[in-house]
């Protein structure tokens, strides 16, 4: 079974970005995620991130298409 929650060490690894990116991706809420636990770690659903992979492809098609790239 899949986890539906990932750290941010898992985001950080599926989309090979540094702790720095992932921690700033959440806390500009460009990528919804929750904090849990008396220690507040953060937590991104699996399907938010798919989101926002889906998102970030639909935005670079635009900026190609606009010749922005």
């Amino acid at each position: 079974m899949t986890s539906r929650f990932l750290s941010l060490a898992d985001v950080q690894e599926m989309l090979n970005i540094s702790s720095t990116q992932a921690y700033s991706l959440v806390r500009s809420g460009e990528l919804p995620a929750i904090q849990v636990g008396p220690k507040k770690v953060w937590r991104v659903e699996a399907s938010k991130l798919e989101e926002y992979i889906e998102h970030q492809y639909a935005r670079t098609r635009d900026r190609i298409a606009s010749g922005e790239l």
